[in-house]
């Protein structure tokens, strides 16, 4: 995978422009001695505890490429390489600008994206075949995130020590639902209706995610996850409501004209392919 969107113009909220690297520049194996970019780390995370110290730091002796504590900084994409500065080196290649950016971790940040689906149907509960491609339309929950204003999966970061599955839910209730709005009598049902619904995904994708946030040194990595109501009998009978970082969700139907946020539009592309549905 050629990363696209983590090699454009400035970085995400901030007023550093990456350094221009074409495509054939990308691979650490190809020499780029002219390759001088900018090093970012937003102020916004430094001191935070959920993210990690600089490197260098005395109190920072990471595990690279294993589990560090609850911490998980083992790539999908295999062993990534320590730089002789001590710095981990994007699995893909370069992107025009080093440090951390806004992300948490050095070297593999892992989220979740839970890819809500249903068949679209008419007012009379009956499926709607696309007239080109001859194929049901399958439908998917997007949430317009707050910071781009971009069309998304609404999934999350993984907390350490978290299981996937509990990250799917979580992000998903969160965003689309709104849980964080509601009483604790309220979350507690709604997490106890959701619980069978979000054990039973199929997986869509696993490994290196095209985002904007990505750096020569953290990247995001995720596990995207199908749960699809066949039978609309779960998700139609729900209000979708925007939440957390989210400001608007909805039914999306999938196509192949969809632009969304980094690679969502390729994992729904494979979601699409799973169902044999128009695209």
């Amino acid at each position: 995978m050629i990363h696209q969107k983590c090699r454009l113009g400035f970085y995400p909220h901030s007023k550093i422009k990456r350094f221009e690297v074409q495509e054939s520049k990308v691979s650490w194996n190809v020499e780029y001695p002219e390759y001088e970019p900018i090093k970012y780390t937003a102020p916004s995370i430094q001191n935070k505890p959920w993210a990690d110290p600089e490197i260098g730091s005395a109190s920072f002796v990471p595990k690279w490429n294993a589990i560090d504590g609850k911490i998980d900084r083992k790539s999908y994409m295999g062993e990534y390489v320590i730089n002789e500065d001590g710095y981990p080196l994007n699995p893909v290649g370069r992107t025009g600008i080093i440090g951390r950016g806004v992300l948490g971790r050095w070297g593999p940040n892992h989220a979740a994206d839970p890819i809500v689906t249903r068949w679209k149907r008419d007012s009379n509960d009956v499926l709607e075949i696309n007239k080109t491609t001859n194929k049901p339309i399958l439908q998917f929950v997007a949430i317009q995130r707050r910071d781009c204003k971009e069309w998304a999966i609404p999934g999350g970061m993984v907390d350490p020590g978290e299981i996937i599955s509990v990250t799917l839910k979580r992000e998903f209730m969160e965003e689309a639902m709104n849980l964080l709005e509601n009483d604790i009598a309220k979350r507690n049902e709604m997490e106890t209706n959701m619980n069978l619904f979000f054990t039973n995904g199929i997986e869509i994708y696993k490994g290196y995610v095209d985002d904007p946030r990505n750096t020569d040194n953290a990247w995001i990595e995720t596990v995207a996850l199908n749960f699809h109501d066949e039978d609309n009998n779960t998700f139609g009978q729900l209000p979708l409501t925007a939440g957390d970082d989210a400001c608007n969700v909805r039914w999306m139907d999938a196509d192949a004209k969809l632009n969304l946020y980094a690679s969502h539009s390729e994992f729904i592309k494979k979601t699409v392919e799973k169902h044999d549905a128009h695209w």
